[in-house]
This record gives structure tokens, C-alpha cells and sequence, in this order.
């Protein structure tokens, strides 16, 4: 591969990269202004996933390969989640 089409693969990859982040900050905007809007639901929620993983004994630093596996995989899905709950959250339904 010559080093022009590497150049190009990587200003592709970057302007994938680019894009993807643009796609995700309405979303995740639209959820942080509304852990912003119901802080005791976000911190019971914090809270109550600490404490799940805690009786589980689970800590990422003691299962081998979580912690790429959190940087990697899960992320995306942590993404994808936010995304399909700002979406949701978006269409009219307010619970109070």
C-alpha cells in the first residue's frame, strides 16, 4: 500500500470519525439536559448500578479484559442506548 492511500484511508477513517461524533451530540445533549433536569432519577441510578456491581463483586480492574472490553464494545453500546433514550425522551413522552 503506498503511502498516498494510506493518507487517504486515514482522512476517511477521520472524517468517519468526525461524522459519527456530530451524529451523537444531539443525543447525548438531549440526555445530559435531562439527567440535568431529574438529578436525584440520575444519581439513583448511578447509585443503584454501584451497588448491583458491588454485591456482584464485579470490578473492571479485577476481571481479566473488561477494561478493553469497556473502552471497546460497551461503549458503542452505551452510545447506541443514549442515542435510542434521547430519541425516545425527544417524542412527547414526559412522565410528570
Amino acid at each position: 500500500m503506498s503511502i498516498f492511500k494510506q493518507l487517504q484511508a486515514v482522512r476517511v477513517a477521520q472524517a468517519r470519525s468526525q461524522q459519527a461524533r456530530q451524529e451523537l451530540a444531539v443525543p447525548a445533549q438531549a440526555l445530559l439536559a435531562r439527567g440535568q433536569g431529574h438529578p436525584l432519577a440520575t444519581v439513583g441510578v448511578a447509585a443503584g448500578a454501584g451497588f448491583v456491581l458491588g454485591q456482584l463483586n464485579v470490578h473492571p480492574l479485577r476481571v481479566p479484559g473488561l477494561g478493553a472490553l469497556l473502552s471497546g464494545t460497551v461503549a458503542e453500546v452505551v452510545a447506541q442506548a443514549a442515542r435510542l433514550l434521547a430519541e425516545f425522551t425527544a417524542g412527547g413522552f414526559d412522565p410528570s
